[in-house]
């Protein structure tokens, strides 16, 4: 089954607001086993919405509108449905007087704009709405349904778990479900992962794709199924295939965030860290320190230039061997804060050195990427964050 979701109002179109909704509809009905084949954001202009309904009724089984519903000038959604579906709008006594009813509890008299929220399209289901004021409704047609939802994020989650899903079970005999799952990789560039799992990524169910980030690169599988179980069975056959190609290049799943796999694989081991960095401002003591619920970092020291750096590490120098610099500051970050491991990133004529120490030995990788912007950065840190866990887990 075919899915189309379109999100109204120029505000997404501008920029102010970023559009929450359509991640959490495409979450929600990827769990039906619905696929969404297109979203479209539209502007609050009648013709236009019209004409991105009717688009998305020719491609799409299931159409989910979201926003334009209120009582403004600019709500045009239910106008637009009538316009897209052929129907007339037509006034529902009952629904006038829930609205009424919902402005009497909040100690405020109805104004008469509200009105035209009572209008839906004619034959079209009522879904009530308890949670605010815009009723919303489902068009259904020959071909399937077009739903319209409210755009408040809260009242929409709230129809959407109440009475959307119940109504699409019931329609369309849902049976089937979809599941991924993400596995993190570092170290590895999104096209050498391409590389070799290349065939694994023809798979028609379960599907493999990938999704790139500074230093990092996800690889999500999605399986549809009958049931939960089977899908789970796919994935798992999957995910297999992957880990074996892939090895320690994956170092967690879903959420999961590398500095967590990190200090979690630290605290099994008793086992702490201190870093001391330099080029990349901050970032790697921030994004450790973020951590919650797990020990093994026991601080950071930012060194933001070089004259600071040798005040901190007075064994630091610019040597020809910029190895040796990153060692002696790992080794002094390392003995200030009695730590286990010491992981220093600091400045070298190639680009920064990063280096760690530890009671079974260091190591050191330059990164020629330069730090001068955040990407920069994160993908040094990330590269520094990995050289540590790679020592831990293959030790």
């Amino acid at each position: 089954m075919r899915a189309e979701i379109i999100t109204s109002g120029t505000e997404l179109l501008l920029g102010d607001l970023v559009d929450t909704n359509a991640a959490y509809l495409s979450r929600q009905l990827r769990a039906l086993g619905i696929d969404v084949h297109y979203r479209t954001t539209v502007g609050d202009n009648e013709q236009r919405t019209a004409e991105a309904i009717s688009l998305a009724m020719r491609r799409a089984d299931l159409v989910i509108t979201t926003g334009g519903l209120g009582p403004t000038v600019d709500d045009v959604t239910r106008q637009a449905v009538a316009r897209a579906t052929g129907r007339p709008l037509v006034l529902h006594p009952e629904l006038l007087a829930a609205i009424e009813a919902r402005f009497r509890s909040f100690g405020y008299r109805m104004t008469a704009n509200n009105v035209q929220q009572a209008y839906i399209p004619q034959g079209a289901v009522v879904i009530e709405n308890p949670v605010g004021t815009a009723p919303c409704f489902a068009v259904e047609t020959p071909t399937g349904a077009v739903i319209s939802l409210p755009g408040v994020p809260r009242e929409l989650e709230y129809l959407m778990e109440n009475a959307v899903i119940p109504y699409l079970r019931r329609r369309f005999g849902l049976h089937e479900v979809i599941k991924t799952r993400v596995l993190k990789t570092c170290a590895i560039g999104e096209s050498a992962i391409d590389q070799q799992i290349a065939d694994l990524m023809q798979s028609r169910n379960p599907t493999v794709g990938l999704n790139a980030h500074p230093g990092q690169t996800d690889v999500r599988i999605t399986a549809k199924a009958a049931s939960e179980e089977e899908a789970d069975r796919l994935l798992a056959d999957m995910e297999a295939k992957i880990r074996e190609r892939l090895g320690d290049s994956i170092y967690g799943t879903e959420a999961q965030t590398l500095e967590e796999v990190l200090l979690q694989g630290l605290q099994a081991r008793g086992e702490t860290v201190a870093v001391l960095e330099t080029p990349t401002g901050g970032q790697l003591t921030q994004r450790l320190a973020s951590v919650r619920g797990v020990a093994g970092f026991l601080g950071g020291m930012v060194a933001p230039a070089d004259e600071s750096l040798r005040a901190l590490v007075p064994a630091w120098s610019e040597s020809p061997d910029p190895c040796l610099s990153a060692r002696a500051a790992a080794d002094s970050v390392r003995e200030r804060f009695g730590a286990t491991y010491g992981l220093a990133i600091v400045p070298c004529a190639e680009g920064s050195a990063i280096a760690f120490s530890g009671p079974r030995g260091s190591g050191c990788q330059i990164v020629t990427r330069p730090s001068r912007d955040a990407f920069g950065r994160t993908w040094i840190v990330t590269t520094a964050l990995n050289l540590l866990r790679r020592h831990i887990l293959n030790r």
